[in-house]
């Protein structure tokens, strides 16, 4: 058996986690210190700051606060998977796969496993959105995109990683209070 010790404490395989193995304070941490675009960004950005960033441009289009919670939690498999460049991503045989599976999880666990394929289709539109705008921004020489127009302005500034965790936590926590009782999170694991 391959596990891993989560930041919580707790040893999992991803490739076998649990809906219950998921955990919000894992998900945030991690994600706080993992940096986008494979680190080659002029300063460190995270994959929460990233989402915190999605989450906003959400908000700002009108959308409803399951949207919201779904561009904010859209890379959480990252938190047991890791990021992984897109063009790597794409040569890489079963990664979607196994990314699908373990978001499976990932939704089940927030009360999202019944996001619609429009609603899927939307959350990929802003993350699509962002990441054009965040390495416009970020990266040097990167000027093969046209930027997608926002209604949100993205916080690309330094930040530490500390006050991006507390601010992911913190709005996801806000989000998932109010959801609708058929769509909450099973158990109330942080």
């Amino acid at each position: 058996m391959y596990t891993m010790r989560t930041f919580g404490g707790e040893d999992i395989d991803p490739l076998q986690m649990a809906e219950s193995d998921v955990s919000l304070r894992d998900v945030a941490h991690a994600l706080s210190l993992l940096c986008r675009g494979g680190g080659h960004l002029k300063a460190f950005y995270s994959v929460a700051q990233h989402s915190i960033n999605c989450m906003k441009e959400a908000r700002a289009r009108g959308w409803s606060e399951r949207m919201q919670l779904a561009c904010l939690l859209h890379d959480a498999s990252e938190a047991y998977l890791s990021d992984v460049i897109r063009p790597l991503k794409a040569r890489l045989a079963n990664y979607s796969e196994l990314e699908t599976l373990v978001m499976a999880k990932i939704w089940r666990r927030f009360g999202l496993s019944d996001l619609s394929q429009e609603e899927n289709s939307r959350w990929k539109q802003v993350d699509d959105a962002l990441l054009r705008h965040e390495f416009q921004a970020l990266m040097n020489g990167e000027r093969l995109w046209q930027p997608i127009a926002l209604s949100s302005v993205p916080d690309t500034a330094q930040r530490r990683w500390q006050d991006v965790e507390a601010e992911f936590l913190l709005l996801a926590t806000q989000l998932l209070a109010r959801q609708p009782l058929s769509s909450a999170p099973t158990s109330p694991k942080p």
